[in-house]
């Protein structure tokens, strides 16, 4: 019983000095979430499980938080030119970040560093709002971070 106490005493502060995310790209002064498109709204809808955040296709890629880089993660089973992202955890976060290539798969970012670039969307989604998706790995609602 004192052990769970204390292990969620710690998730909980972790999370708190862990504060607001990074901005995740260039280009930006803040985390912009995308609106509704011909394809879909940006916001936490099923099965659109997580939040996308605007940014420009090639812009470059930065970690929301400080933590590590799990490994890859794909959001498709088939090839196409934005199947690509990173599993990222660390400081009582964890999320899935796709339409990126990054620059690793596995080690350490610090909050705000280079993490890749955003990938093409408009080669695939031709009309889409260029955005980065973001999941927590849990699958609640992210919207609260960035």
């Amino acid at each position: 019983m004192f052990s769970t106490r204390v292990l969620l005493l710690v998730v909980l502060i972790s999370t708190v000095l862990a504060g607001p995310w990074a901005n995740i790209h260039a280009g930006k002064s803040s985390n912009e979430i995308r609106t509704c498109d011909s394809h879909v709204c940006g916001q936490n809808q099923r099965p659109h499980q997580g939040v996308d955040v605007l940014c420009s296709d090639g812009s470059t890629m930065y970690a929301p938080f400080t933590g590590i880089t799990v490994g890859q993660e794909k959001p498709y089973k088939n090839k196409n030119a934005v199947n690509n992202g990173v599993w990222i955890s660390g400081r009582g976060f964890c999320i899935k970040m796709f339409y990126i290539k990054p620059i690793k798969y596995k080690g350490s970012v610090k909050k705000g560093e280079k993490l890749g670039t955003l990938l093409p969307l408009q080669k695939v989604y031709p009309g889409i709002q260029s955005h980065a998706h973001i999941e927590n790995c849990d699958m609640s609602d992210p919207t609260r971070y960035p």
